[in-house]
C-alpha cells in the first residue's frame, strides 16, 4: 500500500479518516466528527503524550475533524491546513455556533464583560475566530459580545469574509520581535513557515503549514535575480519573506525572535550552518 505524508493523512494500523481507504491499510476506516478549538491556542503534536514536541498550533474557533478520542486525547484533522496530530480532548467542544468573527491584530484580550477595566479572561492571536452575538458600548469603546457574554475590543476583529486581499509582508511585519517558538503558529510565539501560513491567512490566502509543503506547493519558482517584496526563500528546514530586494522578515532561532534582515547577511550566517539557500518562490502573482 501506499505510504502517505502522516502529517496530512490520518491513518493507524487500527484505523484511518474514510477517504484513505484502499490506499492504506487499517482495521476501520471512519468519516470522523466535526468539532472546534475552544481555549486560545492548542499544540498539536505528533503522538498523544505531552512529552512530545509540537508539529503545529491551532486556534480559538478553529474546525477539526475528530476520528477518535481515548485517554483524554483526539486525534484530529484539521479543516485549515489538513494537518493531522493530536490535541487534549479539553482543547475542543463541539456544537459551537459557527464564527463571524477573525481577530486582525497580532493579540488581544477577552474580557469576562465589555469592560476594560475587568481582568482579562484570556489572551487571543490574530487569526482566532470567534462568534459575535452583540455589541455593546463602555465609555466610549466599542465592544463586540460573545455568545458566552465575554467580550473583545471592536476594532481588534473583522468578519470573516472581509479577508479578500492586502499586503501579508505588512501582516508578516507586524509580528517583528514575537518570541521564537518551533511549532508556533501565534502571536504568542512563532516559527518561519507559521509566519508565513498565518500572515497569509489574513489576506484571505491559503498556504501549507511546514517549510517542505511550501517550498514545492506555495506558489511558482523563480531565481534570486527576479527577487521583490513578497517572494520567499528557502533553506532546508527555513523559510523567509522578502521585505525588498535585500530585506527579509523570519522567525528565526538565531534572534529566538521575528527579525529584520539583510538577506545576504542572513545567508552567509545561515550558512555555517545550514548551507545556502535551496530556492526562491513567488506567491503573490
Amino acid at each position: 500500500m501506499t505510504m502517505l505524508d502522516r502529517r496530512l493523512h490520518a491513518y493507524r494500523p487500527d484505523l484511518a479518516e474514510a477517504e484513505l481507504e484502499g490506499k492504506v491499510e487499517a482495521s476501520r476506516f471512519v468519516e470522523g466528527a466535526p468539532a472546534r478549538v475552544s481555549v486560545p491556542v492548542v499544540a498539536l503534536r505528533p503522538a498523544p503524550e505531552l512529552a512530545r514536541g509540537i508539529d503545529t498550533e491551532l486556534l480559538l474557533g478553529e474546525a477539526v475533524t475528530v476520528f477518535d478520542r481515548a485517554d483524554g486525547w483526539c486525534w484530529v484533522k484539521a479543516a485549515s491546513d489538513g494537518y493531522v496530530g493530536y490535541l487534549p480532548a479539553e482543547a475542543l467542544s463541539e456544537g459551537r455556533p459557527a464564527p463571524t468573527h477573525i481577530v486582525t491584530v497580532p493579540r488581544t484580550f477577552l474580557y469576562p464583560e465589555p469592560e476594560l477595566r475587568k481582568p482579562h479572561r484570556a489572551i487571543l492571536s490574530m487569526g482566532s475566530r470567534i462568534h459575535v452575538a452583540g455589541e455593546a458600548e463602555t465609555r466610549g469603546n466599542h465592544y463586540l459580545v460573545l455568545e458566552d457574554g465575554t467580550a473583545i475590543f471592536a476594532r481588534h476583529v473583522q468578519p470573516i469574509g472581509a479577508l479578500d486581499g492586502g499586503d501579508y509582508v505588512d501582516i508578516a511585519a507586524r509580528f517583528l520581535e514575537t518570541p521564537y517558538l518551533w511549532g508556533g503558529r501565534s502571536g504568542l510565539g512563532i516559527d518561519c513557515s507559521g509566519l508565513v501560513q498565518l500572515a497569509m491567512l489574513m489576506v484571505g490566502r491559503q498556504a501549507p503549514r511546514d517549510t517542505d509543503m511550501q517550498a514545492t506547493g506555495l506558489g511558482q519558482p523563480i531565481e534570486r535575480s527576479e527577487i521583490r517584496r513578497g517572494d520567499l526563500a528557502f533553506w532546508k528546514g527555513h523559510v523567509a519573506v522578502f521585505e525588498d530586494g535585500e530585506t527579509i522578515l523570519h522567525a528565526n532561532g538565531h534572534s529566538m525572535t521575528v527579525a529584520r534582515e539583510n538577506f545576504e547577511a542572513a545567508v552567509d550566517r545561515i550558512a555555517r550552518l545550514y548551507e545556502q539557500p535551496t530556492g526562491y518562490r513567488r506567491v503573490m502573482l
